[in-house]
């Protein structure tokens, strides 16, 4: 399985996991793969705090951080998280707070207990985001990616000087060149049936559009990718390796909530769709009674990001705490059809390589007898 990316990062096999869970990070890289960190979700001081753990645990084995610097997002800007989120609510309309009210309602949300502080993700504004890419380029990380289109200049030539590679994700082969004539090291074409944030485009198409766009810069697989014969055909597509997120969700790492787990156990690939109801941009998800209620025509619909995860927030950490599976956030690819047992990360990085071998050889010995 090894291919030039694996020499350029130091790792044995190519194998790069996106996930929020620093334990998932940690077992990754030391299985011979690549632990990358989503940052979004973190302010920057529990970012540093992450970024410490995973330091101390992660064996000296190399490992990145993934960033939300969007394209396009609101404008503001303050000293601290409490003045941004101030600038961000203000700029939601009444009939919105009107709703979301009304959905608490209707799915009788318990109340958090007294003093719990609720904000939102702050990690989708500009100046929150280049605050983690400070703190990520302090320490040793081998890799900053970005979600959501290239990631600023400043942002790439700043990792460049800390001798930091920077990847990015493309939903089309356009998206994928815009990357590279800005500097970018490596592009993550991800198909449609990624989890999270994605396009339009099935990976079977996408990844050999963006490789030939780009050659010779590297390209990840991504989106729907969770076996070693899925790993085959992205590495027999042209890329260099794979980018998975949603098969860690169900690794005895991940620290997914009971309910959230169980919702992924037992979930099919036809369980998903891509709603704006998180996150404000299209994300594939779990579909519910939740996504179900922003797609209504009697609401008001989603608002852009990072908007809607502000005016979401109280409802989210409400469902959150109420351990239901049938309104839960739960973010993930159509892969999860295949999600069905909990195993730790390093089997399942054994199971990738076993059948990727396996899958070589067999189509070896096809080609073998069809020349016989």
């Amino acid at each position: 399985m090894r291919t030039p990316l694996c020499d350029e990062f130091g790792i044995e096999y190519p194998i790069f996991a996106f996930t929020h869970c620093r334990d998932v990070v940690a077992a990754v890289s030391k299985a011979g793969g690549l632990g990358v960190l989503g940052a979004v979700g973190f302010t920057p001081e529990q970012l540093e705090v992450e970024l410490e753990w995973i330091d101390e645990h992660v064996d000296g084995k190399p490992y990145g951080v993934d960033t939300v610097m969007p394209q396009k997002s609101v404008d503001v800007h303050g000293g601290n998280p409490e003045e941004l989120l101030e600038q961000i609510r203000s700029m939601i309309d009444a009939a919105h707070w009107s709703y979301v009210e009304e959905l608490i309602q209707r799915f009788d949300l318990p109340p958090l207990p007294e003093g719990t502080k609720v904000g939102g993700v702050l990690g989708w504004t500009d100046e929150v985001a280049h605050q983690q890419v400070e703190i990520a380029l302090s320490h040793d990380i081998a890799l900053i990616a970005n979600a959501l289109g290239s990631p600023p200049k400043d942002v790439i030539d700043l990792a460049h000087q800390h001798g930091v590679k920077v990847a990015a994700l493309a939903g089309k082969a356009v998206h994928a060149q815009r990357h590279v004539n800005n500097g970018v090291d490596v592009v993550i074409a991800q198909g449609y049936e990624a989890g999270g944030h994605t396009g339009e485009i099935a990976t079977m198409v996408l990844v050999p559009e963006v490789v030939d766009a780009i050659a010779p810069v590297p390209v990840l697989a991504a989106g729907g990718i969770g076996s070693g014969r899925q790993i085959a055909a992205s590495l027999a597509l042209g890329a260099q390796g794979v980018w998975l997120g949603s098969l860690w969700l169900t690794t005895a790492e991940s620290g997914a909530s009971p309910a959230v787990l169980q919702a992924y156990l037992d979930a099919t690939s036809a369980d998903t769709v891509r709603s704006r109801c998180y996150t404000g941009k299209p994300a594939r998800m779990l579909k519910n009674k939740w996504t179900d209620a922003w797609v209504d025509p009697a609401g008001p619909g989603p608002l852009g990001m990072p908007l809607q995860n502000i005016l979401t927030s109280e409802a989210n950490a409400r469902i959150s705490r109420s351990d239901r599976t049938d309104i839960q956030f739960a973010p993930v690819g159509q892969i999860v059809g295949r999600m069905n047992d909990v195993r730790p990360v390093r089997d399942v990085i054994f199971n990738l390589v076993e059948e990727y071998v396996e899958t070589v050889e067999r189509l070896d010995q096809g080609l073998e007898a069809g020349l016989a």
